[in-house]
């Protein structure tokens, strides 16, 4: 009878997302005005003087679709969304079918994450694939740049050499400073807005502050060797990261796996587990353990990254 009805309200959902004309970009929309409603001009003020922080969901989200739109795939941002409601509504419906009322809430949170994990792990592979090609691009720019005090020039010099995706963001910075605007410097920081990398942005800084003062190019280049000593890090202790997660990875399925095997050990002991109040509880503890320390575990092993 649980299948019967679960089947009948999987196409209620389907028929309701049909009449209301429901897409990913509508969800995204819906869902990002939720998120981020329209604030008064007395709480835009405060934000600007740092007296109110934005939701940390909102900054999120945020942080996810500008990366996506950066790696072009920003039609993704709306199907990781329109994924992720779907994840909450099969998350239920899993819990549901096991008899285990407990577990909706874990099941839809671990379902509405899975999504949003392979979007941050495409803008990973994205970030690891811009910090790589900064490093030569920033070096041989740089040296130009302390050659011939034209920060201009020096990028447009070696363009040619470069390779995408940095090398479209620099193109960019020549094309507004040459046939847009005049002012170097708020081109400067405008192509420090398009790049999330801390060590980019002391870059960027630093040539800001040389329009003024030509004597402080020289400490460009042992900004530029920070790319180069990160770069040498993260391969050091790539293997431990590794190991590390995979031994999180052996453990969770090894405490998964423990449920059926009791099955076959001892049918009294999965009965109680799977079957009464208590054991459903203690089920629900441990998914909710599971997803938790799974957090935990991909924000303390994500390769090093330089904080100014």
């Amino acid at each position: 009878m649980t299948v019967v009805y679960l089947i009948c309200f999987l196409l209620m959902v389907a028929g309701a997302a049909f009449l209301l004309g429901l897409t990913p970009e509508v969800i995204t929309e819906d869902i990002m005005r939720f998120a981020s409603p329209k604030r008064t001009l007395r709480e835009k003020v405060l934000t600007a003087k740092g007296k109110r922080k934005s939701r940390k969901l909102t900054i999120e989200l945020n942080r996810i679709r500008d990366a996506l739109d950066s790696t072009g795939k920003g039609s993704q941002f709306a199907i990781a969304l329109a994924a992720s409601l779907l994840g909450v509504i099969a998350g239920c419906v899993v819990a549901v079918a096991i008899n285990n009322y407990f577990l909706i809430p874990v099941f839809a949170l671990a379902f509405a994450l899975i999504p949003f994990a392979f979007a941050k792990r495409t803008i990973g592979f994205y970030d690891k694939h811009i910090q790589d090609e900064l490093e030569t691009a920033l070096s041989i720019i740089t040296t130009s740049y302390v050659r011939n005090d034209d920060i201009v020039t020096a990028v447009s010099e070696n363009i040619q050499y470069l390779k995408p995706p940095v090398k479209d963001i620099l193109a960019g910075f020549v094309a507004e400073s040459t046939m847009i605007s005049a002012n170097i410097k708020q081109s400067i920081k405008h192509l420090k807005e398009r790049v999330n990398n801390s060590i980019f942005g002391e870059w960027c800084d630093t040539l800001i502050a040389c329009q003024d003062d030509r004597t402080l190019k020289d400490t460009l280049m042992p900004i530029v060797a920070k790319l180069t000593d990160v770069r040498i890090a993260n391969s050091e202790i790539k293997g431990v990261l590794s190991a590390a997660r995979t031994e999180y990875f052996m453990m969770a399925g090894m405490v998964v796996a423990n449920i059926p095997l009791l099955y076959f050990l001892n049918k009294d002991w999965y009965d109680a587990l799977m079957h009464t109040t208590a054991g459903k509880i203690v089920l629900a503890i441990s998914a909710l353990a599971i997803v938790i320390t799974a957090l935990f575990m991909f924000k303390w092993t994500k390769p090093v990254e330089y904080k100014r």
